[in-house]
């Protein structure tokens, strides 16, 4: 006995596919930055410093003074001399007169010239010239204040968005052959 039997044939389906990829670009701008240092105020305050040199008695002391002292110091110092030999001539007209009458008068007299006309000695001593301590010195230190205000920079930023443009993609697709099932009996 024989059976049916079944013949199948399938087609398969052909397809043919365009596809158009997607496209995408990205660009991201850079910020727009705009930065200002203000300088900072710089306040500064000085006093000068004093140096005061007095040498005047120095000079004195090597005997560099003005026309005025000078004249001054011989004019004190010839009173002084004038005064010594007023008192002089009075102590020696006292001693005259005091012993004109015992028979001393040339003996009194050989006597003050003897005081007068005698060797006269003057100490001898090493002089410094000038004197020790005779330039005085006067400092005032100057001041420096200084004030500095420091100032905050300026920033301005501005973030850009990024440009994002795309392009989706594609797909065509056409019926090349199209799917097809046979069934048959064969006996």
């Amino acid at each position: 006995m024989r059976l049916p039997q079944i013949q199948i044939h399938t087609t398969d389906a052909k397809l043919d596919l365009n596809i158009a990829k997607p496209q995408q670009t990205i660009k991201q701008p850079k910020a727009t930055q705009h930065i200002e240092q203000p300088a900072a105020i710089l306040e500064i305050r000085t006093t000068k410093g004093v140096l005061k040199i007095d040498s005047s008695q120095a000079r004195r002391d090597i005997g560099m003074i003005g026309p005025l002292e000078s004249s001054a110091n011989y004019a004190e110092k010839g009173r002084q001399e004038n005064l010594q030999g007023m008192a002089r001539r009075a102590r020696e007209g006292r001693q005259m007169m005091d012993n004109a009458g015992k028979d001393q008068g040339r003996a009194t007299i050989q006597n003050i010239a003897k005081q007068n006309h005698g060797p006269h000695r003057t100490p001898f001593n090493i002089k410094f010239v000038p004197s020790v301590g005779s330039v005085k010195i006067d400092y005032t230190p100057g001041t420096t204040d200084v004030n500095i205000q420091r100032r905050e920079p300026i920033i301005d930023a501005k973030v850009n968005k990024p440009i994002h443009e795309y392009t989706p993609g594609k797909v065509t697709g056409t019926m090349v052959q199209r799917p097809d099932v046979d069934i048959n009996v064969v006996i």
